[in-house]
């Protein structure tokens, strides 16, 4: 097996002109960037073990490398950190222009954009990549201020009261960016804010990409926030709602699944355990993610005999079909997003025999809810989880 750790190293020692010569700070987490090369060096690894660039093959994690590959020659902006990486070539003649936004709109197309490896296929990946790097606190809290102008405001603030008491407004949930649009009111915090004006997507670091609002709140501030910071705070609040039309209602019914084409290929849930187990029953906000290609009330009928589900019988909080796709990968990616968040305990089954299932998460439910949002839109990709200040927040 290669030691991709080993194959980095061996290629920061073979660096003859130092540039790579800058000791950064000590550090337990591993940051986007990081990730990035080492994502990049799996490929060189296959580079230099067998003479050729990863195929379009039967090999699946050939052809892993290969589509990260090609992803990273169709983003020339992301991959420019790599090209002083890359000692075979393999991103020359990168043509780099100013980064237009990716357009993540289905599940398959998080699947496809998987330039940073999060969805390798080995189990053990989810758990040595534990650390998420940490995001600034968001600017929403820290850059409101009195806005001047609020007589400009008041009457719409008010007009969506009334509209509210008379059942002529509706709201519904928060589950996309793209909701936020100049017009949109909200709800956040329990306070209105009004998306006043939305202005043009700016490049951020590496690569990424946000676009800046001026926002109005009820209570007379304003806020000139990134649109990635607000949506964080909506992810935060679970009681974040959109104010529409109530003729508009049904065009936003909810549907929990995860679209593809149209055969279903399992299933993604939540559990909840019901162990009478002190330790167990102590973690308010323990919860199993998990996939089934059974029905899941099938699945957990024997639970209590299960070391995967604590020995005890379990209690199924959500679940979500997924169509054409790969339950497995989407299960992987949930349990990376919240890798911070997971509890390792200890069971014995009834042979005395111990085991650890890695499936539980101390997360609140609502959270584990907007990650599935999240990954339907495509968004997930924008954000991760910070288990520390229990918040989702922008990458």
């Amino acid at each position: 097996m290669i030691d991709f750790d080993k194959e980095l190293e061996a290629i920061l020692r073979e660096d003859p002109l130092g540039v790579l010569a800058v000791k950064p700070k000590a550090s337990s987490a591993m940051g986007a960037a990081e990730r990035l090369v080492a994502s990049f060096a799996e490929i060189s690894a296959f580079m230099k073990e067998h003479g050729r660039e990863p195929a379009k093959s039967r090999d699946i994690k050939e052809r892993r490398l290969y589509s990260r590959l090609q992803g990273l020659r169709e983003n020339p902006e992301s991959a420019q950190p790599l090209v002083e990486y890359d000692t075979f070539g393999l991103l020359d003649h990168l043509q780099v222009s100013e980064p237009e936004p990716v357009e993540l709109s289905t599940v398959a197309d998080v699947l496809e954009h998987d330039t940073l490896g999060l969805l390798d296929d080995s189990a053990e990946d989810i758990f040595t990549l534990t650390h998420v790097s940490k995001p600034a606190r968001p600017d929403y809290v820290a850059r409101r201020k009195k806005c001047e102008e609020f007589d400009q405001f008041e009457h719409l603030f008010k007009a969506i009261h009334a509209g509210l008491k008379s059942k002529e407004k509706v709201t519904r949930p928060f589950k996309s960016e793209r909701q936020i649009e100049p017009g949109e009111f909200f709800i956040l915090d329990g306070m209105l804010v009004l998306v006043a004006n939305k202005g043009e997507w700016e490049k951020k670091n590496y690569g990424n990409v946000n676009a800046r609002l001026y926002c109005v709140f009820e209570n007379g501030t304003e806020s000139n926030l990134y649109l990635r910071s607000l949506a964080a705070a909506f992810w935060k609040d679970e009681h974040s709602r959109q104010v529409i039309d109530a003729n508009q209602l049904e065009l936003f019914k909810d549907e929990e699944q995860v679209s593809g084409e149209e055969q279903p290929t399992g299933y993604i849930y939540v559990l909840r355990s019901l162990s009478e187990d002190s330790q167990i029953q102590e973690i308010a906000n323990l919860y199993k993610i998990g996939f089934s290609r059974t029905p899941v009330v099938e699945r957990i009928q024997n639970a209590a005999q299960e070391p995967t589900y604590l020995m005890a019988d379990v209690e199924q909080v959500a679940e979500w079909t997924t169509y054409d796709l790969n339950p497995q990968k989407l299960e992987l990616l949930l349990h990376t997003f919240f890798a911070e968040a997971c509890i390792e305990l200890d069971v014995f089954d009834n042979e005395r025999k111990r085991h650890t299932p890695r499936e539980w998460f101390d997360v609140p439910l609502h959270f584990v809810k907007a990650a599935v949002e999240m990954l339907i839109s495509g968004e997930i990709v924008n954000y991760s989880y910070d288990h520390a200040r229990q918040e989702i927040v922008e990458r």
